[in-house]
């Protein structure tokens, strides 16, 4: 009888609150992702194979019909995204509206993108749904969803005041998603799970 083993993504943060996007531009390209939310530096491990598999269907079925019918640009990480607060952060999937595209120069996005999507890993739920909830939705980021692959849902937060988001519509499998930056194009929630290979997280 085999016992698996199972090494989360791990997170860290700096005991200080003094990094910036100059120092930040400074940390070794080492398969790791850093970010930089209110001058705390957070390290995050790399993903496993059914994160990135969420990602990969994200571009599918939302970020590619977006960009070949001249809605938006997608993106996903690594990249630097950098608005107030978050100098700079790295979201799982970045969708930019083609009339916001002169956030995207100069190597990064500088400025708030119209959706992020972050995908929950074992040892990350408390930075994706607390830290980044709080510091997205202060930096004006009207739309925020999050995947969780274990329970396969989507939970869609809209902002319903500056710098706070409402409760989120929470979809299941069964289900799909419209989000308000791209209204034509509706997600099926089961997408992103179906036909992967390996779910383990």
């Amino acid at each position: 009888m085999t016992t698996e083993i199972i090494i989360p993504k791990l997170v860290l943060r700096s005991p200080d609150a003094t990094w910036n996007y100059a120092r930040w531009e400074q940390l070794p390209d080492d398969g790791n992702r850093y970010e930089v939310i209110d001058g705390v530096l957070y390290m995050t491990t790399a993903p496993s194979f059914f994160h990135q598999w969420v990602v990969k269907r994200l571009i599918r079925y939302l970020g590619t019909p977006a960009e070949d019918a001249g809605l938006a640009f997608c993106i996903f990480a690594p990249i630097g995204v950098l608005m107030p607060g978050c100098d700079p952060v790295q979201p799982d999937f970045v969708i930019v509206r083609t009339e916001n595209a002169t956030i995207i120069r100069d190597r990064r996005i500088r400025g708030v993108p119209d959706l992020l999507v972050e995908v929950l890993s074992p040892g990350n739920a408390a930075h994706d749904e607390e830290i980044k909830l709080r510091a997205y939705a202060r930096a004006g980021v009207p739309e925020y969803a999050i995947v969780d692959p274990r329970a396969r849902t989507l939970r869609h937060y809209r902002l319903a005041a500056p710098g706070r988001y409402g409760a989120p519509a929470i979809v299941d499998a069964a289900g799909s998603v419209t989000f308000d930056c791209l209204p034509s194009l509706p997600l099926a929630v089961a997408a992103l799970f179906d036909g992967a290979p390996d779910t383990t997280l």
